[in-house]
């Protein structure tokens, strides 16, 4: 792979991979750390993505592995902690409702399976496409529309518990 065939298949994606290593790591000076290493090593590797099928998969799946391991090895939980995420857009974020409803909705991810959750954040927080979802998390794109129905089923049952037994509270 050339230069300028790295540059347009490979580098145009690092935009693209900037929502989810933003959120799997947590802030933005290490999310530039990490996108420039993981185009190191892919620009390491370029000889053999010459006939890759799926480029964009690979990038997205060796960027995810990147920021899973740079976890591990700080010993710090993966999809632990997502308190920074806002789930929910608002005018107003410094809004006591908002923060509720935000909190509320975060905890309740919380309790979903691990690829439910990814696969939530992915689509819905991170805007990727199916394709880009299940080269990253290496599923098939029907088992990633699955998971996110799932998941979204599971927040809204949620709230609807937890809104119908607050009106009923009073």
């Amino acid at each position: 792979m050339t230069k300028l065939e790295f540059k347009n298949n490979v580098f145009v994606l690092s935009e693209k991979l900037f929502p989810m290593v933003s959120r799997i790591l947590g802030s933005r000076e290490k999310t530039e750390d990490a996108i420039q290493e993981i185009m190191i090593k892919i620009w390491q590797k370029r000889m053999k993505l010459r006939n890759h099928p799926n480029i964009s998969g690979f990038v997205f799946l060796t960027a995810r592995n990147y920021c899973l391991d740079v976890l591990r090895k700080n010993k710090i939980e993966p999809y632990g902690d997502a308190s920074h995420l806002r789930i929910i857009k608002s005018k107003d974020e410094n809004n006591l409702e908002w923060q509720e409803l935000n909190k509320i909705i975060l905890d309740i991810l919380n309790t979903l399976p691990v690829q439910q959750k990814e696969v939530f954040l992915m689509r819905d927080i991170d805007g990727y496409d199916f394709t880009e979802i299940a080269s990253a998390l290496n599923i098939k794109q029907t088992h990633a529309r699955v998971l996110i129905s799932r998941a979204r089923k599971q927040i809204g049952s949620a709230l609807i518990k937890i809104y119908d037994y607050e009106k009923g509270a009073y």
